[in-house]
């Protein structure tokens, strides 16, 4: 077959595929047309979740009957006067939107400009079929009918009618996020599903404001904020807290210089960030700006301008994930204000079992028979201190002598103001421990609060060098199958730079000859099953150093107090004291709080005293 030109009409179809995927593609660009042209308001009208459907109203500029007519030309646009893809100040550049959208629908615009006459052009799947005055308000209307009716391989592809919605709705909040001083509303079929006023400006506290109203007023109660300038970028917003966090990345908004963007290197960013503080299966929510200078990224991509390029990535990257890690050191022991409220809602009245005797029972009586209860000694205080906790932490020696007592003759102190985790009181099933604070109860899940202590001591052993080894009394011997033997002989060098000492013995063992000092006692053999799997899941690509917060986690977690173990007041006040000092403590390793706040007005609630 000869070569041919193909139809401009098939020229533009095919153009289309990679500017218009779904009507949330054509909601996007002409909402970002209208942001160009000094919009205000913004309405958004959506039929079926745009399929059959969607017009943006707005009350920017206008144009002229001659721009009409340019503006559904390939490659024509207002937005580059001197030509220069290396300053790009605008949404749009490229002049492909508007044709690709009539190529594929019909596109019926409606504008006036300010003190000039309205007009309205329709081009219908790349035909224009009416072009003519037409009574209009200053702005511009955009109406698209009928998506993909002509080209019914595409129209076929398209999801459900909610899911086109969500769609929509999701890029229309990303915009209104970086301009809170536009107004946004939003229709679908008659219903308002977002209503969004314009803010004064677009200042820090308007963009707070506009977060609070699109992502929910929790939010900013459960994030810290984050702002960092360095060499000519700056990089501000909101990132939640660790044990604030979702199941899937929707809730990740990034923008470069007001530009929704989901590109890889600031997802793999912001990733790195919350690496060894979020569970693999979870994501964190955050709202972060980066304003670069215009010739820094190339936002010339991708026609759907989604995907950047930045000059020095790796400047870009390593700036999101220092600035993310200051702000999160800075929470503190800090956990999600909704765990306390998970927790109250969890709490049921519920009447006390009939028992076949009198109540209460005598004294000295066996419980179980409806005798008098028993305490084991560990909620008074456990039996004795453990192995394992030798390295208390300063701020423990500043307590008063009758704070750490224990026993049943000892009254309880009232805690000090000066501690906000309080003072403990018990412990509950042997893995919780209870305190008192002057407002509050505050219960501490013991393994995981102990985990991530753990986990940033050895941080900070990295951070000054090598982690001092414990050496084994017996080298212990640990079975694995060849291939995992293998991979964790493999990185003996690495590993014993974690303080970890292990050599091959034969093909399907691992002989450990020396453990962190900082883990203690350990679970040898499952301290190297896990790392094997570990090794794994890395790859051989990657060095223990780069994924370090793997390695890390995982032997903080066998070197940490187990759940079942009894603990005396003076260590569980000493886990307290070092869990106020420790970034990071109000999450464990792997997202989950370490510890829940029941207010005492929320106490008196459950038992009707409020």
């Amino acid at each position: 077959m000869p070569i041919r030109r193909l139809p401009e009409t098939l020229i533009n179809r095919i153009a289309a595929g990679e500017v218009v995927e779904r009507p949330a593609s054509a909601a996007k660009e002409l909402v970002e047309n209208a942001l160009d042209a000094g919009a205000r308001r913004i309405r958004v009208s959506l039929v079926n979740g745009g399929i059959d459907g969607l017009e943006v109203a707005d009350d920017g500029i206008g144009m002229a009957p001659d721009q009409l007519r340019l503006a559904v030309e390939r490659h024509a646009t207002s937005k580059l006067p001197d030509e220069d893809l290396q300053a790009i100040d605008t949404m749009g550049f490229r002049g492909e939107a508007l044709p690709s959208i009539g190529s594929v629908a019909t596109l019926s615009l409606t504008s006036r400009p300010e003190g000039g006459e309205g007009w309205r052009l329709v081009v219908d799947n790349g035909r224009i079929i009416h072009d003519g005055p037409a009574s209009a308000a200053p702005g511009t209307v955009a109406r698209v009918d009928g998506l993909f009716a002509q080209v019914p391989a595409r129209r076929k592809f398209l999801k459900s009618p909610r899911s086109e919605l969500a769609a929509c709705l999701d890029h229309i909040r990303r915009l209104a996020m970086a301009r809170p001083e536009v107004g946004f509303v939003v229709e679908h079929e008659g219903r308002r599903l977002l209503n969004l006023p314009p803010l004064p400006d677009a200042s820090p506290q308007s963009t707070l404001a506009r977060l609070a109203a699109i992502i929910g007023p929790d939010f900013a109660g459960n994030a810290v904020a984050v702002d960092l300038e360095r060499e000519g970028l700056h990089l501000a917003g909101l990132a939640g807290i660790p044990t604030w966090n979702r199941g899937v990345s929707d809730h990740q908004y990034l923008f470069v210089n007001q530009r929704p963007v989901k590109d890889r290197l600031l997802v793999g960013a912001l990733r790195g960030a919350y690496q060894d503080l979020l569970a693999r299966d979870r994501h964190p929510v955050v709202a972060l700006f980066l304003n670069v200078p215009s010739d820094f990224v190339d936002v010339n991509v991708h026609p759907a301008k989604t995907e950047v390029r930045f000059r020095d990535a790796a400047q870009v990257r390593g700036m999101i994930v220092s600035g993310l890690r200051r702000a999160l050191d800075e929470a503190g022991h800090r956990a999600s204000t909704q765990v306390s409220g998970a927790a109250l809602a969890a709490f049921v009245a519920e009447p006390l079992p009939a028992a076949a005797g009198a109540w209460p029972p005598a004294a000295g009586a066996d419980p179980a028979a409806g005798g008098a209860l028993s305490f084991p000694g560990a909620f008074a205080g456990g039996a004795g201190p453990a192995v394992g906790w030798a390295e208390a932490p300063r701020l423990f020696n500043q307590l008063p002598p009758a704070f750490a007592a224990s026993g049943p003759a000892a009254a309880p102190a009232p805690p000090p103001a000066q501690f906000p985790l309080g003072a403990a009181r018990g412990q509950v099933a042997a893995t919780y421990i209870v305190a008192e604070t002057d407002d509050a109860l505050i219960i501490v899940d013991q393994h995981a609060a102990h985990e991530r202590l753990t986990l940033e001591r050895m941080n900070r052993a990295l951070a000054g060098g090598a982690v001092a080894s414990q050496a084994l009394l017996v080298p212990e011997v640990v079975e694995l199958d060849e291939i995992g033997a293998g991979r964790v002989a493999d990185r003996a060098d690495e590993l014993a730079e974690l303080g970890l000492e292990v050599e091959a013995f034969g093909p399907t063992a691992i002989l450990v000859r020396a453990t962190p000092a900082l883990l203690g006692p350990c679970d040898v053999k499952g301290l190297i099953t896990d790392l094997a799997d570990d090794l794994s899941a890395f790859g051989r690509a990657l060095s223990l150093k780069e994924r370090l917060d793997g390695v890390a986690a995982t032997m903080a977690c066998h070197g940490s107090v187990r759940a079942g173990r009894h603990l005396s007041i003076a260590e569980m006040n000493a886990l307290l004291r070092e869990m106020e000092v420790t970034p990071h403590s109000g999450q464990c390793n792997h997202g989950r709080p370490t510890w829940v706040r029941l207010a005492k007005t929320d106490i008196e609630k459950l038992f009707g005293r409020r």
